[in-house]
C-alpha cells in the first residue's frame, strides 16, 4: 500500500485528491496539509511514501517544503496549474521527483503517484521537453555541481540519453537489447556517479550537461 500526504491550500482540491486516492486499492491518504510548513511537519512525522505537493501555498511554499523533505528521504510529486511556471523549475532543482498539471486526467495522477513512489521520474508528457529545455538554457548558479560525464561508460551514456528523453526502463531495454534488470542497474550506477537523488534529476543532468540539446532529437 502506497501512502500519500496531500498538500494544497484549497480545501476542495485536497478533498478531491483524497477521494480519488482513497478510492484506489493500492493507494491511501495518510494526511492533509494546507501550507508548506504543515507539509514539512506532517511529512517528517508521518513519513509517507510520497507528498503530493502544490507549488503555491501561503507562508512556506511548496518549493521550500520540497527542499526540506527530499533530503530527509521523502519523495515529492509537484502539482502546478501552469506548464512553464518558474516555481516548477525550482521544485525540480529542489529534488522533486516529477510534476503534473492540475488539469491532468485522474488516471494520469494515479499513474504519476505510483511511478514516483516506485522511484521513477514522472514528468507531465505535454510539457516535460519544454520545461527541461527551458531551465537547461537558464542554469541556476546556485545549483549543486553535477557529476562528471567522463566517468560514464559508453553504455551508461546511452542509458542516460534515453532516460533523459523520458523513456522508461522497459523501452530502454527493448531499444538497447538489454534486460530490464540490467537497465535498472545502469540507472542506479548513473545516480551514484552523477550524485542524482532520483530519475528526475538524471533528466536534468542529461540536458544541463549538453548530452541532449534542448529541442533536439
Amino acid at each position: 500500500m502506497t501512502t500519500v500526504l496531500v498538500a494544497d491550500d484549497q480545501p476542495l482540491l485536497r478533498a478531491g485528491f483524497r477521494l480519488l486516492i482513497d478510492s484506489t486499492p493500492d493507494l491511501v491518504t495518510v494526511g492533509e496539509a494546507a501550507t508548506g510548513r504543515e507539509a514539512v511537519e506532517l511529512g517528517l512525522a508521518l513519513r509517507p511514501d510520497l507528498v503530493l505537493m502544490d507549488v503555491r501555498m501561503p507562508g512556506l511554499d511548496g518549493i521550500q517544503a520540497t527542499r526540506t523533505l527530499v533530503p530527509a528521504g521523502v519523495k515529492v510529486l509537484v502539482l502546478t496549474a501552469y506548464d512553464l511556471d518558474e516555481h516548477v523549475h525550482a521544485a525540480l532543482r529542489a529534488g522533486a521527483a516529477g510534476f503534473l498539471l492540475k488539469d491532468a486526467p485522474p488516471e494520469a495522477l494515479l499513474t504519476a503517484i505510483r511511478q514516483v513512489a516506485a522511484g521513477q521520474a514522472s514528468l507531465d508528457p505535454g510539457v516535460a521537453a519544454r520545461l527541461i529545455a527551458e531551465f537547461a538554457r537558464r542554469p541556476d548558479p546556485g545549483a549543486p555541481e553535477i557529476g562528471d560525464l567522463a566517468t560514464l561508460t559508453p553504455r551508461e551514456r546511452q542509458v542516460l540519453t534515453l532516460a533523459g528523453r523520458g523513456w522508461d526502463n522497459r523501452r530502454i531495454a527493448t531499444y538497447l537489447d538489454l534486460r530490464v534488470a540490467t537497465v535498472k542497474t545502469h540507472i542506479r550506477h548513473l545516480m551514484a556517479k552523477l550524485d542524482a537523488h532520483d530519475r528526475a534529476q538524471l533528466v536534468v543532468v542529461a540536458y544541463e550537461s549538453g548530452l541532449i540539446a534542448p529541442g533536439g532529437r
